[in-house]
């Protein structure tokens, strides 16, 4: 079993909208290709999506990284509905003909080379098969896959990204073994954490963190303080709404759970297979009991908060079904980043998507903490009075530097920006 954390083919997308188009800015289309792309030589192969070297994959020809690409872009199908098993895709090939393809579609139910070797039939003698991680020989929930593939008289498997797990990875030696021709790993350790960031993620002292964040051109999350501004259109909004239903805790700052009073539900086309916890950071009991997030008294909504919060606000969030976290305090008596993480990692979240505000962004970012940032950028501006998505502290000059002790320099693309109707969506994450 592949256990651990955690589109069509032809539009490819994490997490995944789809119909949306690949754009890039002026400068990058050498670098940057979407994965629905082929390479257009096999030296193209031996980059990853946006020109970086790779790590670890190993040289493929143009046509072997098609097929797995569009491995890579099927498994992307399971997405929340999966976790903590990876996302896994899997093409079968007779030639240049796909005769089965298949995708983990559920927790505990069959894999992804499974599903295509029964869509696949009798044309799978002979056939070769791309995936985009190793072939797990672990017996669990369900049987090896290795050992289907070998039953199967499979000629050829290219794989993705190695299994790092003690009883499902090795996958590759036991089809070799076999007298089967494997070729891996295809993708580079970046690209590998890219596709499946919960199952790579190997701390313990805190989750896997993506802050999301929707802002003006101008850098702005509304026009003005206390006032909510709607900033982003119906595809993005459906685009936030299916990257929440693959992580296990959706975070908001004080300041945003007064001014917009968020559920922090996942409401979409995707149905979650473990409700995301909604968690509200309030460090001296500011939030009303009667805050949406809690609207549900079934315990999935969280309130962390630290001892100088009142009892009486506490019994509150209680009474109403929600749960008090107390975390430790910084001197100047706001929650401490690092506790809370630590907490929460140890009350079982392994990821979190946090959706602001700014100083929470911002200090996340200083923290060193946000493994994955998400801006959605809508074409409007709103001037100088807004409120800014990254505010620099008080004794900067504001709108004039970046916020001291984010190392900016080191944030790169992990994939080319999109459209999502008229708003722009970038993907970024930190260099190792």
């Amino acid at each position: 079993m592949r256990a651990s954390l955690p589109g069509s083919p032809e539009a490819p997308r994490l997490p995944h909208s789809k119909g949306t188009a690949h754009i890039a800015p002026e400068g990058w289309s050498s670098k940057v290709r979407s994965l629905s792309e082929s390479p257009t030589d096999a030296a193209t192969s031996s980059v990853d999506r946006l020109g970086v070297g790779r790590a670890t994959g190993v040289p493929l020809s143009a046509r072997d990284r098609s097929f797995l690409d569009r491995a890579v872009a099927i498994g992307r199908k399971g997405w929340g509905r999966v976790h903590p098993n990876p996302l896994v895709g899997c093409v079968i090939v007779r030639g240049d003909e796909v005769v089965g393809e298949g995708w983990h579609a559920e927790f505990g139910g069959p894999h992804a080379e499974v599903v295509a070797l029964r869509r696949a039939g009798k044309r799978v003698r002979g056939a070769e098969v791309f995936v985009s991680l190793e072939p797990c020989r672990h017996v669990g929930k369900t049987p090896a896959c290795s050992g289907a593939l070998i039953r199967a008289g499979v000629l050829r498997v290219v794989y993705g990204a190695r299994d790092p797990g003690e009883k499902s990875g090795g996958g590759s030696e036991e089809l070799e073994a076999a007298g089967i021709a494997v070729l891996g790993p295809g993708l580079s350790d970046r690209e590998a954490r890219w596709e499946n960031p919960f199952f790579f993620h190997e701390r313990e002292d805190r989750p896997w963190v993506a802050l999301k964040l929707a802002m003006s051109l101008d850098g702005f999350l509304s026009d003005r303080a206390g006032v909510r501004t709607p900033l982003t259109g119906e595809e993005a909004t459906t685009e936030v709404h299916h990257l929440r239903a693959g992580f296990e805790g959706i975070l908001v700052g004080t300041r945003t759970a007064l001014v917009d009073d968020p559920r922090l539900t996942v409401r979409g086309p995707v149905e979650p297979r473990m409700r995301p916890r909604r968690i509200l950071l309030d460090a001296r009991g500011r939030i009303g009991s009667d805050a949406r997030a809690l609207s549900w008294g079934n315990g999935e909504g969280w309130v962390v908060t630290t001892a100088a919060s009142p009892a009486v606000w506490r019994e509150g969030i209680q009474e109403r079904g929600g749960r008090v976290i107390e975390v430790p305090a910084r001197p100047d008596g706001r929650v401490d980043v690092d506790g809370m993480l630590l907490r929460l990692r140890e009350e079982g979240l392994a990821s979190i998507l946090c959706e602001g505000g700014g100083e929470l962004g911002v200090e996340l970012l200083r923290r060193g903490v946000v493994d994955r940032l998400y801006l959605v950028i809508a074409p409007r501006l709103l001037g100088g009075n807004g409120v800014p998505a990254f505010p620099v502290p008080a004794a900067g000059a504001a709108g004039k530097e970046a916020p001291r002790g984010v190392p900016w320099d080191r944030w790169r693309p992990g994939e080319a920006p999109r459209l999502l109707g008229s708003d722009l969506w970038v993907a970024l994450e930190p260099e190792a």
